[in-house]
């Protein structure tokens, strides 16, 4: 007799963003498994890539637009399969990442006090590692032969907290990191980290990546995903209240953050111009080379 499908293990990272894949399963009965990875979009794809009889292996992601292009890119540089491609997008809106440091650090006081400091960052080639180079990239820092910062890779967000608290001096810790404005903004208000700046993606910032862009099961968990988007913007007060009693957000700072995010209304496919400029910007910024190709090789579903 044979053996039903498993049902597919969809990585996600834990955060506000994640409140339509939430509506999805419990309203629409998502017919797959939500798995939260904090670590970000760096071990996403490195889960991704794993054998699919691994127990922390992942058929789906949904990550950060950053993240798996420059995987992607690395992975072609290096002649390697690619392991996953680009199927959906989920947020058409930018992220705005938040620099933040400790709030005892007298040596960090603004954006240009960062040049060759230490950043930490969750894993190389996650959203916080790339995004830092774009920074440098703004900033006019890269210079042949020069790095702009070292890399400290930290892992997830609790440790980044903690090692710019602790890295004053050079012991072993970081000078600043980068995530989210929203989910760091509470550590600004109860004197845990200290505001330097921020910087916003130029490019829509979420994108859903598959193991296998063929597998059928994927229609059935775009239906359902767009289904919870729908009951998102229609349901905004029991957003507000899933965001606030599960993370640590406050009701007013949940109200802002869906004042600024669009998420796609229909996830299906992906634009090759936005995975395009996202190689573009992510070449200049140091993160990629011309080896990395572009969207030919990385969107594996186009959007029509």
């Amino acid at each position: 007799m044979a053996q039903p499908p498993k049902r597919l293990r969809i990585g996600f990272i834990p955060e506000h963003f994640s409140t339509p894949l939430h509506f999805a399963r419990t309203h629409f009965a998502l017919d797959g498994d939500l798995i939260p990875e904090p670590l970000g979009t760096g071990a996403l794809t490195t889960r991704l890539k794993l054998p699919s009889s691994e127990d922390q292996a992942f058929d789906v992601a949904i990550g950060l637009t950053e993240g798996f292009v420059a995987d992607l890119g690395r992975s072609k540089t290096a002649g390697k399969e690619a392991g996953f491609g680009l199927v959906r997008t989920y947020v058409e809106s930018p992220l705005c990442w938040a620099i933040s440091t400790g709030a005892e650090r007298g040596d960090v006081g603004g954006v240009g006090d960062l040049r060759g400091k230490r950043v930490g960052v969750s894993r190389v080639g996650s959203g916080s590692y790339v995004m830092a180079f774009v920074l440098a990239d703004q900033q006019g820092w890269l210079e042949k032969g020069v790095d702009p910062f070292g890399v400290e890779v930290i892992g997830d967000f609790a440790a980044l907290r903690k090692a710019v608290r602790e890295g004053e001096g050079g012991n072993g810790g970081a000078d600043f990191f980068m995530w989210e404005h929203f989910t760091t903004k509470h550590y600004w208000d109860c004197g845990e980290l200290k505001r330097v700046g921020e910087i916003y993606t130029p490019w829509p910032s979420w994108m859903i990546a598959a193991r296998d862009p063929k597998d059928v099961r994927l229609g059935g968990i775009v239906e359902k995903i767009n289904q919870g988007v729908k009951y998102y913007l229609e349901h905004k007060q029991e957003a507000v209240q899933h965001i606030t009693s599960t993370m640590k957000y406050s009701k007013e700072d949940a109200e802002a953050w869906m004042g600024t995010v669009k998420f796609a209304e229909d996830v299906r496919g992906v634009d090759v111009g936005v995975v395009d400029e996202t190689v573009k910007v992510l070449r200049k910024a140091g993160v990629l080379t011309e080896a990395a190709g572009g969207s030919e090789h990385m969107v594996a579903i186009k959007r029509s």
